[in-house]
């Protein structure tokens, strides 16, 4: 047990910290919600009844799609795009998919390797590509659940304001849609492109995140 947990600690660490801050945003925004119905002179709805609700699910789905766009984006944009000096970037002279020989295809493949890899055709051009399309696939269903989501949201603000209803496409049109979804993005855009760069400069002792202290600044593609 104490090998598996030291094994797997970064995933079981970052999955604890994920759902005691769901359930701590749950139990906030309930309070919040609450807060706000007894001002406007409604009454209090319990935690049940609010975790079901599309205000919740819009508020959980909008941070998930930013988070798996920024991360879709960024495995694509390595392929081609690179940052002297960085860790977060491939050698500069790498750039593209790269040789069957760099990436253990082909005549090149390991015993270990995985099985896709090794079966050739369409298998291995999938799994060469799974890592980003599973992205692309997480990305798509939560910004679809945002949209769904916060259409009723959005709807039942409406309703208690005594105006019509709105269809889902122009609700996914409309300026409270894309105010949601392009203050998470770029928030995620500035976060990957200033860890890109300040990687460059800065260190911390330990990280594989960070490249040792030691190395000289335009050193690219290493980690300590």
């Amino acid at each position: 047990m104490k090998r598996f947990l030291r094994d797997n600690g970064l995933g079981l660490g970052f999955g604890l910290l994920f759902l005691a801050t769901l359930v701590g945003q749950a139990f906030a925004g309930n309070a919040d919600v609450n807060n706000r119905r007894l001002t406007d002179g409604g009454d209090p709805i319990g935690l049940w009844q609010y975790v079901t609700s599309s205000d919740f699910a819009v508020d959980v789905a909008e941070n998930w799609q930013s988070e798996y766009l920024q991360f879709f984006l960024f495995i694509f944009a390595t392929v081609w795009l690179v940052q002297r000096g960085s860790p977060e970037s491939k050698p500069l002279d790498r750039v593209g998919a790269e040789s069957d020989r760099d990436q253990l295809l082909g005549s090149h493949v390991k015993p270990q390797s995985p099985p896709w890899a090794k079966a050739g055709g369409w298998r291995t051009a999938l799994y060469s590509n799974s890592l980003g399309l599973v992205m692309l696939g997480l990305f798509t269903a939560s910004w679809l659940t945002q949209s769904i989501a916060g259409r009723s949201a959005f709807n039942n603000e409406r309703f208690n304001d005594f105006q019509d209803p709105v269809s889902w496409w122009d609700y996914v049109l409309s300026a409270d849609f894309w105010n949601r979804s392009l203050q998470n993005w770029q928030s995620e855009f500035l976060a990957i492109g200033s860890m890109a760069v300040l990687s460059v400069y800065l260190r911390q002792r330990g990280s594989p995140e960070s490249k040792p202290v030691g190395t000289p600044h335009d050193t690219t593609d290493e980690s300590g």
